[in-house]
């Protein structure tokens, strides 16, 4: 049995998300048929994250189990070919160490969140940016984002259906930067609890819409009440960026 690592690159759009789901298509499920295509075997995929229905990845790593004998280069060409025409790709494919695991072996995630700040349609970004038409004060949204880097009970910017153990993570760094019309969040950490950054880019849109004030944040924080959270921002701007691994 040879562990191989995969960086997968997926349009989050026509999914239910990554985890396989008993109501609707998913990544997961889309890989796990292509690697039994390819070898005749079912394969469980393990993912370094688990993202939402609509939310995207840059370079997710995953890892599957595979028995027959097989390059890294022909597997990956061969995965390529049978995940046709679903929106995935393997960007990369690898042997690893069986102690090696994509999820649990995994010290730091990053993830990036997009903001079309603009009043005209979508069309190139359409549902893979969040369109915000009034002007965002990006300088304001990231002085507002430092409140939370460090370590925090992160319980307002907790899903009510989140599974951890503990609200407290440690956030490692929050950045807010304007690109033209786009407005870019960056977040990394060594795990997020459900919904975090959504959560968290929800309420720094409305401090850069002038609604909050920049320490609200701080004091949406400190309360530690789901209640207190402004805005959950929507899925389709969020990208899964990169898995790093000592």
């Amino acid at each position: 049995m040879t562990r191989f690592a995969l960086t997968l690159e997926f349009d989050g759009t026509p999914f239910m998300g990554l985890q396989r789901q008993p109501h609707g298509p998913s990544v997961q499920e889309s890989v796990e048929r292509a690697v039994q295509a390819v070898t005749s075997e079912e394969a469980t995929l393990a993912a370094a994250g688990r993202t939402d229905t609509g939310v995207h990845a840059r370079a997710m790593r995953a890892h599957v189990d595979i028995a027959k004998e097989i390059d890294a280069f022909r597997l990956m060409e061969a995965l390529n070919a049978h995940l046709r025409p679903d929106p995935i790709a393997v960007l990369a494919c690898d042997v690893v160490p069986d102690d090696w695991h994509a999820r649990f072996s995994c010290i730091g995630r990053e993830y990036e969140y997009r903001i079309a700040n603009r009043r005209a349609p979508l069309t190139l970004d359409l549902n893979r940016a969040w369109q915000v038409a009034r002007p965002l004060d990006a300088d304001a949204m990231h002085d507002a984002a430092q409140a939370l880097v460090g370590q925090h009970d992160f319980t307002t910017f907790r899903s009510v259906q989140c599974q951890a153990k503990s609200p407290v993570k440690t956030l490692d760094r929050l950045t807010v930067r304007r690109e033209g019309e786009q407005v870019i969040v960056e977040a990394a950490a060594r795990s997020f609890l459900h919904h975090q950054v959504r959560s968290m880019v929800g309420c720094l849109v409305l401090v850069g819409l002038g609604r909050w004030k920049v320490e609200r944040v701080a004091e949406a924080l400190a309360a530690k009440n789901r209640q207190a959270l402004g805005l959950n921002a929507p899925p389709h701007g969020l990208y899964f960026m990169a898995a790093r691994y000592p």
